[in-house]
């Protein structure tokens, strides 16, 4: 593992759809440039947990800039307390792991769990959109729910509200002190940005790489991970980025490399047909499936614009 030692940061959320177990896989079909140089900028649309970030970050590739964005906005707030005052942030999650460790009943844990979450959706509407000392209430309040909700989801309804029930875990690691300053430390001098992937155009500069990891292609009408936030990512937001990626591509100076699900049929065989452009397909270990049988190893998808400088 790239921070077996403690060196490195690593996600300190859990994300449903992370890619950790693919990192390795991942580094096999990354750029040439990105070891050379000639790389100059990262570009990251779809943050989410940050695991291709952080392991970017870990291989110290000569990146000059990275340039991280997600449209989900309570993402982005954490981490932005995190860049800015890991500290405060790390005072408040030791007082819910001093408080939730105080409760040894199961029930009195989930109860305190459920006042946070409550308390957390009754000033959803109380939100600063300039950064404040709210923004570390919030992130502490966040991080928390993340760390001891059922299945460490980061889900919110329609409305806004996070609705992740309780989870029964007897020791969650609810404040990793050490972790959360190697990711201060890893997110100086990177930009952090609420945006939605159909701005992305207006901001890449030349020389970028750019990962795409969006809301995956679900595999059957009963499956799908954009029901883990209060944003739509349907079949018409596939097919945009999808126009995105290859209008990207027109473009001689930026790599491309999008991960998402293999779904039966052909959508992305047919929309991202296009000169230089490569599908390509690595294994992963999926447990979101509820129903025990249908867990295990399934194909996902890695498409590039580029020959990836590692392939066996």
């Amino acid at each position: 593992m790239y921070n077996e030692n403690n060196l490195y940061a690593k996600p300190f959320l859990k994300w449903a759809g992370g890619k950790g177990q693919l990192l390795n896989q991942f580094e096999k079909f990354f750029p040439a440039e990105i070891k050379t140089g000639e790389i100059e900028n990262y570009y990251e649309p779809f943050l989410g947990g940050g695991a291709v970030f952080f392991y970017m970050k870990s291989k110290e590739f000569p990146v000059k800039n990275f340039y991280l964005y997600d449209i989900n906005d309570e993402l982005i707030r954490i981490y932005k307390v995190i860049q800015r005052d890991v500290s405060e942030l790390i005072d408040r999650l030791k007082y819910y792991e001093k408080k939730y460790f105080s409760l040894a009943e199961k029930q009195d844990r989930k109860t305190f769990y459920l006042k946070v979450r409550e308390k957390l959706n009754n000033e959803k509407n109380n939100i600063s959109k300039k950064y404040s000392v709210s923004w570390i209430d919030r992130a502490s309040q966040l991080i928390f729910l993340n760390r001891t909700c059922f299945n460490g989801l980061f889900r919110f309804n329609k409305s806004g509200d996070f609705n992740v029930p309780f989870g029964d875990y007897k020791n969650p690691k609810i404040c990793d002190e050490s972790n959360l300053c190697l990711v201060n430390k890893a997110f100086q001098n990177v930009k952090i940005k609420i945006l939605d992937f159909r701005e992305l155009t207006k901001q890449i500069k030349n020389y970028s790489f750019v990962y795409f990891d969006p809301p995956y292609m679900p595999l059957n009408k009963t499956s799908s991970f954009t029901s883990y936030s209060k944003f739509n990512f349907g079949i018409e937001e596939q097919k945009e980025l999808a126009q995105i990626f290859k209008s990207l591509n027109e473009k001689h100076d930026i790599r491309l490399m999008l991960s998402n699900s293999d779904p039966k049929g052909n959508f992305f065989y047919r929309h991202y047909k296009g000169k230089n452009i490569k599908i390509n397909k690595v294994e992963a270990n999926r447990m979101i499936n509820c129903i025990a049988e249908r867990r295990g190893k399934i194909s996902e998808l890695v498409i590039t614009n580029y020959d990836s400088y590692n392939r066996q």
